[in-house]
């Protein structure tokens, strides 16, 4: 098994309603004795991120996410800015984290956003975590952004979907577990204009994922995921499942990538 004196960088892409695939991965990384210790995460990906640097075991976190209702995250209202805003989404964080901030959390944790003023990625280790982790997941022309400090942000994986910077600096082993497969996307539905929009969006979120991955030493990137609409929160446990399945299988590799880079440091 993995040594424990190695720390292991853990980013997580976004993706919606398929993060909760990162639970399942975590859930195999934890079984296989494989403990990530600094996290990143944007979007869905951040939201798992926080639960699990708030100390919460995978199968509290997939309830949790379950429970949520989505037609209160969702609300409708008048298409200006974005569809809703995310008040439900922080309320339902402070029942697992009541202060809005990343001060005690049992892991450090980064959280990408994109700054709409200045055009910048920030990734943020400090600062209201509540606020930071709603303007992470507003997914543009969906959700209203999120004014923090007299700025705008939206959704980080505008501009970085799987960041891994903060983790080369204090980490031995990254590991990245992307939502947004780039290969075996299946054909889509172009008729209209907002499924042209929407297809446009999606291949730019999966394309600047790629800079993130050549950061890491091992990605986990199940394809299967491209057969499952990033709103379609019917399948939960399905995508769950798929990330715990995907995960176990390449356990071995992933122990064996960690040894090797123990070996590689002890040697230094």
């Amino acid at each position: 098994m993995p040594s424990t004196n190695l720390t292991i960088g853990l980013t997580l892409s976004g993706g919606g309603a398929r993060g909760t695939s990162h639970i399942g991965v975590l859930k195999a990384l934890l079984e296989g004795e494989v403990v990530p210790n600094r996290l990143v995460g944007v979007s869905s990906g951040a939201i798992v991120a926080t639960l699990y640097c708030a100390g919460m075991q995978p199968e509290d976190m997939l309830k949790f996410v379950m429970d949520s209702s989505m037609l209160r995250v969702i609300k409708f209202g008048i298409p200006l800015t974005g569809l809703t805003n995310l008040d439900y989404l922080k309320e339902r964080l402070s029942l697992i984290w009541s202060e809005n901030s990343f001060t005690g959390l049992k892991y450090p944790l980064h959280i990408g956003i994109t700054n709409l003023t200045t055009g910048q990625h920030e990734l943020r280790n400090s600062g209201p975590l509540h606020d930071i982790l709603a303007a992470s997941c507003s997914i543009p022309f969906v959700f209203k952004p999120v004014e923090i400090d007299g700025f705008k942000y939206v959704d980080g994986g505008v501009i970085r979907n799987m960041p891994v910077e903060p983790l080369l600096r204090d980490t031995d082993f990254v590991i990245g577990s992307n939502l947004m497969p780039y290969g075996l996307l299946p054909p889509a539905d172009i008729s209209t204009v907002i499924n042209v929009v929407w297809r446009t969006f999606e291949l730019s979120i999966m394309s600047n994922t790629l800079p993130g991955m050549d950061l890491c030493d091992i990605v986990l990137e199940p394809s299967m995921l491209n057969d499952c609409n990033i709103f379609n929160f019917t399948k939960l446990r399905e995508m769950h499942d798929i990330g715990y399945e995907y995960t176990r299988a390449r356990m071995p590799d992933i122990v064996n990538a960690i040894n090797l880079k123990r070996e590689l440091l002890e040697a230094l």
